[in-house]
């Protein structure tokens, strides 16, 4: 039983340490929380709730002016479990022994694929939730990224929403990487990584922001019509829907869109967060999900210059258009930039179970997984699991752009 009890704790490490050396995006968001959850066993249930920062409006002169205290939660939601499941016949020599070079072996064989389809789903599974929940995008969309114009804008948006300097990064497909590296000019430094964008095709770091190659980038599938209006409806601030016409197929989830560009139309524009003057340019939302007839969209459109959460300037009415961004029918790479607190990635231990002696969890760094061997008395065979339990959330979305480029 000894020998089983290190195999499987050697196992387990090794599948650790293929999950840290895989991960491209989950290892640069905002792991705060996990603690949260308890080191063996959740503490609190599935979900945390966490207050979002309170926002207030700045006074001139004596008189008070108190601005309303509204306090606003999110939910973190630990729900997900993903695993990998194998067997193996009781003759398999490599299921016997606690030698390190039969360990390395079956990492080999077994682990190493097992690990990379799994951290492959986990981490594709939450860049789409992250790129979904980004309403801001950067650059044009048809025109290939093949200069630093459209990373630079993404950049400023995430410093005119007053995202920190620190801590950023993108999300980027090899396509794209390589349309980028073969327009940008050899004026980068350090001298290391330089060598390294010819030597490899591969920029990282520019604009504010180390880069990540991420063949898991979401592909947005834009719907088969992309411009409408508003038709009537509650019209307020603070609003999540809007009812629409002019639309001859719903738009896709995930899709973005602009209200009031037409001729005479009152635009509504983006806003300093702090300071709520308005910026130059639309306010973009993001489709959470819709019919030809309505959309429900985030952020809120808070319109109302005495609530210290405005995030857009202008009045929504009757007739005004809106435009998505993107041709009808067109799918569209989105690479994506962020500050790490935008997106949140919450992991906890799981139980070990009864026989213990078959069953290891390891933790390092804030990720976890359980390896949990047990056997099949009807077909004489062992049977293994890999069990990871994890959950997505956006709780900073306007501190992440995604970036657009030419159609795929």
């Amino acid at each position: 039983m000894a020998n089983t009890y290190k195999f499987i704790d050697m196992v387990a490490r090794e599948a650790l340490t293929e999950l840290h050396e895989q991960c491209e995006l989950l290892q640069t968001v905002d792991r705060q929380h996990d603690d949260s959850f308890g080191k063996s066993g959740a503490k609190i249930g599935d979900t945390l709730r966490v207050r979002k920062p309170n926002e207030f409006n700045v006074r001139t002169g004596n008189a008070m002016q108190i601005s309303p205290i509204t306090e606003e939660t999110q939910t973190i939601t630990m729900s997900t479990l993903k695993g990998v499941d194998m067997e193996f016949n009781y003759t398999d020599s490599l299921l016997k022994t606690d030698s390190p070079k039969d360990v390395a072996m079956f990492t080999k064989r077994y682990i190493r694929p097992a690990i990379s389809k799994l951290i492959s789903i986990v981490e594709s599974e939450a860049i789409t939730y992250y790129t979904k929940a980004t309403a801001q995008v950067a650059g044009t969309a048809g025109s290939a990224i093949a200069n630093l114009s459209t990373p630079n804008l993404a950049r400023a948006k995430l410093n005119q929403k007053a995202a920190p300097k620190t801590d950023r990064h993108v999300q980027i497909d090899s396509v794209t990487m390589a349309s980028l590296v073969a327009g940008v000019p050899s004026y980068f430094n350090p001298q290391a990584d330089l060598s390294r964008q010819y030597r490899e095709g591969f920029v990282t770091r520019t604009a504010m922001a180390d880069f990540h190659e991420n063949e898991r980038c979401w592909t947005l599938p834009n719907a088969a019509d992309v411009v409408g209006e508003i038709n009537n409806g509650t019209l307020t601030s603070g609003i999540t829907t809007l009812t629409v016409d002019g639309l001859s197929a719903a738009p896709v989830a995930g899709m973005v869109f602009t209200v009031g560009a037409g001729s005479g139309e009152t635009p509504i524009l983006d806003v300093h967060p702090e300071t709520k003057v308005a910026y130059a340019h639309l306010k973009q939302f993001t489709v959470v999900s819709a019919t030809t007839t309505n959309i429900t969209f985030t952020p809120a459109m808070i319109y109302d210059t005495t609530d210290p959460r405005q995030n857009c300037s202008g009045t929504p009415a009757d007739g005004a258009d809106i435009t998505f961004i993107g041709a009808a029918s067109t799918n569209y790479v989105q690479p994506i930039m962020y500050h790490k607190e935008a997106f949140q990635f919450v992991n906890a231990p799981l139980e070990i179970m009864d026989d213990a002696d078959k069953c290891s969890v390891e933790t390092r760094e804030g990720m976890s997984l359980r390896v949990w061997r047990g056997s099949d008395i009807s077909n004489n065979r062992r049977v293994l699991r890999i069990d990871m339990l994890y959950g997505f959330a956006a709780l900073r979305p306007e501190w992440a752009c995604r970036l657009i480029g030419a159609a795929n």
